[in-house]
């Protein structure tokens, strides 16, 4: 009974992979973790997302692909992603009504479908649906989500630097540094446990006292003035919530890792190098999923201000640039080749996804990976028809290897030789019923979030399930 209550059964991480010389952590076992940080459901098999955000739409007029059903031709820029045709499934057709019209605000709405309005003059937004699976998912894992992104910090709403949304629409601040995130997930704690303790009491007693402060304020205030306390009072309770985390995950060793593998990541990788940067990052996803570290992650790999130049290929220009191309087929061109530039990139880590077993499956069987844009046509902001690609998530109940178009057969078939026809289609919804909350929700079922509405949905997409 003792060795329980001490919880000195815990299996010694380290030494655990020490002894099977493994060249990277396996993922993290129920004898590793302790009590309080194992949920009802740990038994299961782990249910794992991850969201990849493309900035500024695509070249709408080569991506689209034109036919639907099992036997569809992937366009020029899908082309790096044929291998995986079995594992993924392309959708178009999809908008979001709150975010039809609106200009630089897409990346903010994609995962959370919220109609921004100005208050008082700054953005309100609702949470994303990847809080909602952290949520369930984060009693298993010591990092709830993973925020990541190009560019540091949270931005402003119209150029956020993060996918991520607290539930009282808080942008969760993205990190964008390989080697600073690698250390945040596998390094050793300053000054080891004891100190990384005497820090988190610290933390506890001054939330503490704010709390009791706000609490004291909270009655002398008028209705306005209290709403936007309890905003403040609830991000005060969700750190109040990771510090409590932090504390119950700091007796369990971090994984150990073999030199080669910290090695990879402890270089500084130049963004002038963007494909070397795209897959160090897709690098740094793979391994923080296997080891466990946490089963929602959120990668803006671009923003809509500042999406990377791609000089390997002779593309100078930002993403922003190439979709405000004017019509100019030079500039078209080279907003193609970036977007087929962008989609092998993914494509590779998709394939590194499909390498590393869990279990009897794949490590892609057990993740689902939504991939695309809040915004279909970059040069007018035109955000009907969004590019969409669910890959992934077989051994979570997904079916793949079909087109799933929602312009079909309102539009009786594709012109693009007409560019003005096929525009209007990224401003205008064929079919109002094709929402992405639609998808979005889907998502967060096989996640096993409960839920049967995520906000302006009308059912889940059962072509997928």
């Amino acid at each position: 009974m003792s060795n329980i209550i001490t919880q000195r059964w815990l299996l010694n991480r380290r030494h655990f992979l020490r002894g099977i010389g493994a060249a990277v952590a396996l993922p993290l076992l129920d004898c590793m973790r302790p009590m309080s940080a194992l949920g009802a459901e740990a038994a299961s098999k782990p249910r794992r997302s991850v969201f990849v955000y493309i900035p500024n739409g695509v070249n709408v007029l080569t991506w689209q692909i034109t036919k639907a059903g099992r036997d569809y031709e992937l366009s020029a820029p899908l082309r790096p992603l044929e291998k995986h045709r079995s594992n993924m499934t392309p959708i178009s057709g999809l908008h979001h009504p709150g975010g039809v019209g609106t200009a630089h605000v897409c990346a903010d709405l994609w995962l959370t479908g919220a109609k921004l309005s100005q208050e008082g003059g700054s953005y309100r937004n609702s949470v994303s649906c990847d809080q909602l699976m952290a949520e369930v998912t984060s009693k298993q894992t010591r990092f709830s989500s993973l925020e990541l992104s190009i560019s540091a910090g949270t931005g402003q709403p119209g150029n956020s630097t993060t996918l991520s949304w607290s539930r009282d629409g808080v942008p969760l601040p993205a990190e964008d540094n390989p080697r600073t995130v690698f250390n945040r997930l596998f390094g050793e704690e300053t000054g080891g446990v004891e100190s990384q303790r005497r820090r988190l009491n610290r933390r506890h007693g001054v939330l503490d006292a704010v709390l009791d402060d706000a609490r004291s304020l909270r009655g002398t205030l008028g209705t306005e003035d209290r709403s936007k306390l309890d905003e403040y009072l609830n991000a005060v309770r969700e750190v109040e919530v990771r510090t409590e985390r932090l504390d119950s995950w700091l007796t369990v060793p971090k994984p150990k890792l073999e030199p080669s593998v910290s090695e990879h990541f402890q270089r500084n990788v130049s963004r002038t190098q963007a494909g070397e940067y795209y897959r160090t990052m897709y690098d740094l996803i793979v391994l923080a999923l296997r080891t466990d570290m946490t089963r929602v992650i959120s990668y803006m790999s671009g923003t809509e201000g500042n999406g990377l130049a791609i000089p390997e290929i002779g593309i100078s220009q930002s993403r922003h640039e190439l979709s405000h191309h004017n019509g100019d087929p030079e500039v078209m061109a080279r907003l193609s080749k970036s977007d087929a530039f962008i989609t092998e990139q993914f494509a590779y880590f998709l394939d590194q996804l499909t390498a590393v077993k869990d279990g009897e499956d794949t490590l892609l069987d057990r993740t689902m990976v939504l991939f695309g844009s809040g915004m279909s046509y970059g040069h007018s902001h035109g955000n009907a028809n969004l590019p969409t690609i669910l890959a992934g998530g077989r051994g979570l109940g997904f079916k793949h290897g079909q087109h799933i178009d929602y312009n079909l057969p309102k539009v009786n078939a594709y012109d693009l030789s007409n560019a003005s026809a096929h525009y209007n289609l990224c401003h205008k919804p064929v079919d109002d019923k094709a929402r992405m909350s639609n998808l979005l929700l889907t998502l967060l079922q096989k996640m096993e979030v409960n839920s049967e509405k995520f906000v302006d949905s009308l059912g889940p997409v059962s072509e997928l399930i």
